[in-house]
């Protein structure tokens, strides 16, 4: 690596820490101020405001605005750099455009690569905490208000649950059938299901299961019964963001569960594990359109290119949105929504690439 290549990597992740330190700084301010009141409200303690919340809150959102920071923090050196004729001096010395790039594009490497492990790995652990404070001290207790719910919980098992009460984990008039085909074979009746947090098993109360066998059928009662469900008190709990708790793993074995039992909402897990593959090539596409952007001096000056920067950083953001919102309600597939944006600026990173004097 020459000089130059050192000299531009390090100023360009020194400019990255320094806008993503800055704007997660705003953020903070603006989120206290609009929470302050829950917190003292929830008798939340100082300690657990500063580890549990912000200590987790930091890391989520610097890596939530990574690849519109690293935009603006290209388009924001760049621009310095062309003001002071400097891009003119590296090109008369003999490099290519595509040589330039080379330094952008390596720290743009290193930023995604650690971005993949923190998405993949490090905040989901870390949102885990600081979801379960926002639950706890910014949040009114959830209560579960769903009525007659159907779930898949196997192949050919089916739980129908008319009410469920969260709070002391008992749901009522419990049925559990096994169907193949079209034909049921065995039906649980209950008049209510208990979780039992020591056995981790649910016990049954007041049951009859009807067992059928071609033109046979058998009656057994009883009145308490433990047993082992696919089932979980965590199904019922709030879903609160819960797709930002799971780690890559974890989010495919939810969506398998969730594909198995033929649940709604499986697109907003799809979308978040698409979305988070996605995000390191963003990084490095909105690195290059950043570079050519800014890489000539301009007429209008160096505030002008950072306003463009911000405008188009608006621009990604907000197509980004809207075509994950049109996945969202199933009107397309997850994968598109989640590269379309990038495959959009790609395609006018390279019209500028071709069409910009540089």
């Amino acid at each position: 690596m020459k000089l130059l290549d050192r000299y531009i990597l390090l100023r360009f992740l020194k400019t990255y820490l320094f806008v993503v330190l800055v704007i997660v700084l705003i953020v903070c301010m603006i989120d206290y101020t609009d929470k302050s009141d829950d917190f003292r409200e929830h008798n939340a303690p100082t300690s657990k405001i500063l580890i549990d919340y912000y200590l987790n809150f930091i890391p989520y959102w610097a890596n939530y605005i990574s690849p519109l920071m690293v935009f603006i923090a290209t388009v924001f050196m760049t621009s310095q750099l062309a003001a002071k004729s400097e891009i003119i001096a590296i090109l008369s010395s003999g490099f290519s455009f595509m040589r330039l790039l080379f330094p952008y594009f390596l720290g743009a490497a290193l930023l995604g690569i650690a971005t993949y492990g923190l998405v993949g790995w490090v905040i989901p652990k870390a949102n885990r905490v600081r979801i379960a404070f926002e639950l706890k001290y910014t949040k009114d207790t959830y209560t579960f208000t769903g009525r007659n719910v159907h779930l898949k919980i196997a192949p050919e098992v089916y739980a129908y649950l008319e009410s469920y009460n969260n709070l002391s984990n008992i749901g009522y008039k419990f049925t559990l059938e096994r169907v193949k085909g079209n034909q049921l074979l065995e039906k649980l009746s209950s008049d209510r299901i208990e979780w039992s947090p020591d056995k981790k098993k649910w016990t049954v109360y007041d049951y009859s299961v009807r067992t059928i066998s071609g033109l046979q059928e058998s009656l057994t009662q009883g009145q308490r019964m433990d047993t082992l469900l696919n089932l979980y008190p965590s199904d019922f709990d709030s879903k609160y963001n819960l797709h930002e708790t799971f780690t890559f793993s974890e989010l495919d074995n939810y969506i398998d569960l969730l594909r198995s039992r033929g649940a709604d909402g499986v697109e907003t897990y799809i979308l978040e594990k698409y979305a988070r593959q996605t995000r390191p090539f963003a990084i490095v596409i909105l690195t290059a359109i950043g570079v050519i952007l800014s890489a000539r001096k301009s007429r209008r000056g160096v505030g002008w290119q950072i306003a463009l920067g911000f405008i188009l950083a608006f621009l990604y953001l907000l197509f980004f949105m809207l075509a994950k919102g049109i996945a969202e309600s199933g009107n397309m597939s997850p994968l598109l929504a989640v590269w379309l944006p990038n495959l959009v600026f790609a395609g006018v990173g390279l019209i500028l690439y071709h069409t910009i004097p540089r």
